[in-house]
């Protein structure tokens, strides 16, 4: 028997892969062809010289009916899958509304026929983000709350997940995970690309001793949630052996999140640098920065500037309730900001483009 995985190999799902050898006979990746080499090497550092004894690698495509496979072998493929993990999704904040729709909406759909032609209990990693912009605390029960979205990335894993809790509502065994916003690895700072709170980084690493930031108005009361790679892994690999997780949604996030202004005095610490903010308003931010050459000088994606006015707050009694006694837990931001600023100090030429 084995394990389908999507997203392979992508920053979740390439780290995960390493933990389900010790569960499966096989896994099988579904992997992008242009991703071939980039995965065959991963597969590599995962599983040694050895690595197609227990890792298949599939070139295909979520966005396909039969996701990119042949007849016989999706057909096969589904015969032997007991599990099925999607990872695959454009993590883009800025992506346009139809690539969007063909990967993150119409490719899960495609997961959730194979899962079903398989009889696979499906593991889907969402996003905490399906809550839009939700006034107030939103919990793992909720979904569909009348909530307005900030871009096509948050719309379309909110209509993905939508379409994961119909077919669980028909009889699919089905685990959803919603990880907050994910950073690097807490121990080594260790990352697949340069989004989010990275901009902030590379910003203060790039100025003096001082750094000035302009902060929209309300950051000081918004809560940035953050999580590093290896909790949410951890937190997916155990709750996935799980029987009793099947039917459950977990919000894999910060039980004690800084605000967005602490957040940016963390990481300001960690760099070695003293933070000037300058309040402004969000539309006049996101205005300077849609402009090329302040974009170009400070590095910043417009994109992000919503998320630091965000109305919504999350909470996990779920993730708490199954993870008592395991030893997965979030560690605080300010514990492992500093492993994330070196990795960036270190490795000043990562991309900031998403993996699509």
């Amino acid at each position: 028997m084995s394990v389908f995985l999507t997203g392979f190999p992508g920053f979740l799902g390439s780290a995960l892969v390493g933990r389900l050898l010790d569960r499966t006979d096989r896994i099988d990746c579904l992997v992008q062809s242009k991703y071939r080499d980039d995965a065959a090497r991963r597969a590599a550092e995962l599983a040694g010289d050895d690595w197609e004894a227990d890792i298949a690698l599939h070139e295909g495509d979520i966005t396909d009916p039969r996701l990119g496979l042949s007849e016989e072998t999706y057909d096969r493929l589904a015969g032997d899958a007991e599990e099925a993990f999607h990872f695959a999704a454009v993590y883009d904040l800025g992506v346009e509304a139809d690539l969007a729709e063909r990967v993150n909406v119409d490719g899960t759909r495609h997961v959730l026929d194979f899962a079903e032609a398989a009889d696979a209990r499906l593991h889907h990693v969402s996003t905490c983000y399906v809550s839009g912009r939700y006034d107030g605390v939103f919990t793992e029960e909720m979904l569909r709350e009348g909530q307005s979205f900030t871009n096509h990335y948050e719309e379309t894993k909110f209509r993905a997940e939508v379409a994961v809790r119909e077919r669980m509502a028909e009889g699919l065994s089905a685990t959803i995970y919603r990880p907050a916003i994910t950073v690097g690895d807490s121990r080594t700072g260790e990352t697949q690309k340069y989004d989010g709170p990275y901009h902030v980084i590379r910003y203060l690493l790039r100025q003096p001793r001082v750094a000035v930031l302009f902060t929209p108005l309300g950051a000081s009361d918004t809560e940035l949630n953050v999580v590093p790679r290896d909790y949410v892994v951890d937190a997916i690999d155990a709750l996935s052996r799980m029987d009793r997780s099947a039917g459950v949604t977990y919000n894999l996030c910060d039980p004690h999140p800084p605000t967005a202004v602490e957040a940016q005095r963390v990481l300001a610490e960690a760099a070695g640098r003293r933070v000037v903010s300058v309040p402004t308003t969000q539309s006049l931010l996101e205005r300077l920065l849609s402009a090329g050459p302040v974009r170009a000088a400070t590095g910043f994606d417009p994109a992000v500037v919503p998320y630091y006015t965000h109305p919504t707050r999350y909470v996990a009694p779920n993730a708490r309730r199954d993870l008592s006694g395991t030893g997965v837990s979030p560690p605080p931001f300010a514990a492992y900001a500093p492993a994330l600023v070196e990795f960036v100090r270190e490795h000043p030429d990562i991309s900031s483009a998403a993996m699509t």
